[in-house]
Formats: structure tokens, sequence, C-alpha cells
């Protein structure tokens, strides 16, 4: 969420930078600013109310005591219409303050400088690739009939169970799932994360902490009498550890890692872009969160990011990496890096892993804040990162990887499988 404060000194900044994200703020930020002046205005109001209203009733005592009952019996009306009037201030200033949210929520973040100008994701610019694509024989096959004739994952059965999108993993399929899991963690560990194993259902103030809240209602799974949401990403009850908490200088950086499955409503079109494991309702995914000091955030999100590349490449997938441009940034994120591994059956890229900062926008809506060395309270920043997403992985692995009709592990997983090839 937008500072009041950058809205009211620099709206026409706010304006123009949401416009590389395609979105016209202007009328909402106007109305934010007219409605930030009347909180303003009714505040003072208020405070002034109630100042005269504390001063005449300090009076009656003494008029009384004087026995100046008529003017006592003055004050004593004068103050309750004072009561009256304040009464009506404070509702006319909280319906206010509710207008006045309900807009400011409607603001994405703004765009750092280094996001490109561009509409969709055909404007992403590439920064790096990595890797060596494969060169696969005639008879390479997609991973969904791999996989079938493998006997690792059914599709079908996922149907049965639940609907599509909900794949059942079988034999070396589910301890391939495991084996990534398990080594995703690890690495992350090793590098200075905690591991923290969170619920996967969160409240409608988690939502709205990390931002999923009132934006992708659509996209989350709702469990309507408790009014739980069941878990787009780690990100969000992992990042919600902190919310409406006060750190201090020695507290950074905070580093977390956590395995949740996730669970969205993906919508898009059949075809082959959406098969198999290319897209789905439930899928496993460990994600890193950091916790930073403005000035450091984006030190740490190039840290992230090399974390990131560090995974792929031991998995010895081609990669490339992009930063989006200003149309395809998602509403809470000042910047973003997208991994995608080259699937070499299918004959496309795949995303696997998103690193966004957020700057100060989740920190604003969660209340995360720290105290500086002088004793202010700051907001603080907030990152993350996919590390990794498994169901793509997993595509790219069995296609990239296939040889003869069966999958060669990569060197790297094989402690974690306890096997060599499926």
């Amino acid at each position: 969420m937008l500072t009041l404060k950058l809205l009211r000194d620099d709206p026409e900044f706010v304006i123009r930078k949401l416009a590389v994200k395609h979105f016209d703020a202007r009328e909402i930020v106007g109305k934010i600013v007219g409605l930030d002046k009347n909180r303003r205005d009714l505040q003072k109001e208020l405070d002034s109310c109630l100042a005269e209203q504390k001063q005449k009733a300090a009076l009656i005592g003494g008029l009384m005591k004087e026995g100046k009952k008529a003017e006592a019996e003055a004050a004593k009306s004068e103050v309750a219409s004072l009561k009256e009037h304040s009464k009506e201030l404070e509702a006319a200033s909280e319906k206010n303050n509710e207008e006045l949210m309900s807009l400011i929520v409607l603001l994405p973040n703004i765009p750092c400088d280094l996001v490109p100008e561009g509409k969709d994701s055909n404007d992403n610019l590439v920064v790096k690739t990595g890797g060596h694509t494969p060169e696969l024989g005639p008879d390479a096959l997609p991973h969904w009939d791999l996989a079938k004739k493998l006997d690792i994952i059914d599709f079908d059965l996922g149907v049965k169970l639940t609907g599509a999108g909900f794949p059942v993993y079988k034999g070396k399929g589910a301890r391939l799932q495991r084996a990534l899991i398990n080594m995703f963690l690890d690495i992350n560990t090793k590098a200075g994360y905690l591991e923290v194993e969170p619920p996967v259902m969160v409240n409608e103030a988690s939502g709205f902490g990390t931002g999923q809240l009132p934006d992708k209602e659509g996209q989350m799974y709702h469990a309507t009498l408790d009014n739980f949401y069941l878990v787009p990403t780690a990100e969000v009850p992992v990042t919600n550890i902190y919310r409406d908490v006060i750190l201090s200088e020695n507290d950074f950086p905070v580093k977390m890692t956590a395995y949740t499955p996730c669970f969205r409503r993906e919508a898009g079109s059949y075809g082959k872009d959406v098969r198999g494991l290319n897209r789905l309702h439930q899928f496993d995914k460990v994600e890193i969160v950091r916790i930073e000091k403005p000035e450091n955030s984006y030190a740490a999100l190039d840290d992230m990011v090399a974390h990131v590349e560090g995974i792929v490449n031991s998995l010895g997938l081609p990669y490339r990496i992009l930063r989006l441009c200003g149309g395809d940034l998602s509403f809470t994120s000042a910047i973003t890096y997208d991994f995608e591994v080259y699937s070499a059956a299918q004959g496309r890229w795949l995303e696997i892993s998103s690193v966004s900062n957020f700057e100060s926008y989740q920190a604003n809506r969660l209340k995360l804040r720290y105290k500086d060395a002088e004793g202010k309270t700051q907001l603080a920043h907030t990152l993350n990162g996919s590390s990794l997403a498994l169901p793509r992985v997993v595509a790219a692995l069995l296609e990239d990887c296939q040889k003869d009709g069966h999958i060669i592990i990569p060197e790297a997983l094989r402690p974690y499988t306890g096997f060599d090839i499926i």
C-alpha cells in the first residue's frame, strides 16, 4: 500500500510512475488527495472541539461553588452540545477514512526505475541466459506422455479424485517431488535462511497484508465457513509472521524459507500451454522471504537472484532470467526477475521462479516497521522468491533429461532421489 505522505507530497509522481504499469491513477489519486485533506481538516476541528469541551467542563465546578448556577447550567448545555458535535465529527472522520482506505488499496505498487517500459510478457527484458539446450532425438516425448509411459504421474487419476489440475505423483515421481523439496530447502538453509513450516490456510488479514486481498480473490480458494484462504504461495504466511512487528536494526537481515503446497484457480485456454504440469491448481513450491532495511533491499534482491540462479544451475537446465516490464509486473511488486527453463520437447520456455522486491508496499499494509539508529520508526522492505516452484522444474527435467525413453537424474539431485534413472 502506498503511503499517504507520498500521495500527498507528490501525486503527479505517483500518477506518472503507475502509468508504467499501464494503470491510470489520476482519478483515484485526486480523490485520495481530497479525502486526505478532509481527514486532516476533520481531525483539526475535532481536536479543537474536544479542547473547548474540556475547557468548559473544567469551569462548571468553579461556577457552582461561586453560586453562579445559571452560568453553570449554560456551560453544561454548551458541553453537551460540544459532545454531540464531537460525535458527529468522529463519525464523519470514520466514514472519510474508510472511503480513503478503500481507494488507497486500489493503487498498485510503484515500479522502480529499473523496470523497462512495455505492455506485456513480449516486452520483458532478457538479462541473462545459461545452461545448454539438449539435442533430443526424433522420439523425444513431452512430459505428459513420458509421465504416463513411466507411470510416475497420473493426470487422469487426479481428475477422478478432484479435477483437472490436481495430478497424482506415483513411485519415483513422488520420490522425485520429495527429493526436489528437500534439496531446495537444504540449499536455502545452508545460505542462512531459517526454515519454517507455516499453515497452508490464512485469514483475511494475512491475505490483505501481502496484497493478495482485495486483488486476487478470484484466484484463491476460499473456505467460506471459517473465512480462511488456502495459500497461493508460502510468501503469504511467512511474510505475515512479521505483521504488526517493530524490528530493531540488530534484527536484520531477516531470511526465511518454507515449503508448502500452493493452491490457485489458474485461468487459461486449453492446449499444450496448460497441459500436464504446465498449469496446475495445486502444486509444491519452496519459497524464500527476506525483510531488509530500505537501503539494503536492492543488494538483497541481487543476492536472491544469484541464489536462485545457483539452484537452477545445479540442476543443469537451460535457463534465462528476465526483468519484467511495467505491463507484466504484479500489483504489489516494485521489480521482478523471472526465471524460465527451456523445455526442449515442447520447444518453449517455462517459468519456474519470480524474485521480487516490494519495497515498503507490503510493509505498510503489514505495519512491519523498525527503529533506526536515531530511534525513529521506519517501514521495512520485503522481498520474496520461488526457490523453486516444482511443476515446471519437473516438466523440464523429464523432457530435457530424457534418453532412450528414460530420465537421467541430474547428479546434484541423486543423493536426494536415491536413484540415477527413471
